[in-house]
């Protein structure tokens, strides 16, 4: 698929690109060129995290780094990094956010959940990072038991920060935007994904949990490439 953009996905707070791991193998084989973004604000070691503003760096990196255009695909949180790691960014064709927080300027993933912290946010004694209590229930409702404990086991402490921080620079202003909605999704309930999703001039619904990447990855897969065609 020489003339078909590569593929930039950004995965979602406490994740890593494991997530996609499903996806970007069969997207691989259909020639695409696939990059898998990891955001500092994620890791094992709480002491060492970076924030929202240092996600978006990185993923401004990657995208400088090639040569050619970019379908952008961000999940959850990652889709505040892709809004202000892409702006200003002039190969980026398209930014998909997977029932991701699609903010304006100025807005936070706090501000949006009601400035509330989630009673399965669990917080570090310092307060600088955050992991989570119910990950199964929240994350990976509808995938089966074993792919549901494996992921939850890879889950890696958040920035507190990089959740609360306002984006600065908005990409979605200037590039076309889909907004994928999840029907089943127990951390960003429907109603503020179609709120979200109201900023975007194309939206899709899967009938899926948090984490489709997991349950049901060849739809992902066919939904990328229609957009990548």
């Amino acid at each position: 698929m020489a003339d078909s953009p590569s593929i930039v996905l950004v995965h979602g707070a406490w994740h890593g690109p494991w997530a996609w791991s499903r996806v970007a193998g069969p997207l691989r084989e259909r020639s695409f060129d696939v990059h898998t973004v990891a955001n500092p604000s994620s890791g094992p070691d709480p002491s060492s995290l970076g924030d929202l503003y240092d996600d978006a760096e990185n993923l401004r990196r990657t995208l400088a780094s090639i040569d050619g255009e970019v379908l952008l695909v961000a999940h959850s949180y990652g889709g505040a990094v892709a809004t202000e790691g892409a702006a200003g960014a002039d190969n980026v064709t398209r930014i998909v956010y997977i029932t991701a927080f699609m903010l304006d300027e100025g807005e936070s993933l706090f501000a949006m959940v009601g400035g509330v912290e989630p009673d399965w946010w669990v917080k570090d004694a310092d307060e600088t990072s955050v992991t989570t209590s119910r990950p199964v229930e929240i994350f990976f409702n509808d995938c089966d038991d074993a792919d549901a404990a494996d992921a939850a086991s890879r889950l890696e402490p958040q920035s507190l920060p990089s959740l609360k921080q306002p984006v600065r620079s908005v990409a979605w202003r200037l590039i076309p935007a889909t907004y994928v909605i999840c029907e089943q999704d127990n951390a960003i309930p429907v109603f503020m994904q179609e709120q979200l999703a109201e900023r975007a001039a194309d939206v899709r619904r899967l009938d899926a949990s948090h984490s489709p990447f997991l349950s049901m990855p060849d739809q992902v897969v066919e939904l990328i490439t229609q957009l990548a065609g």
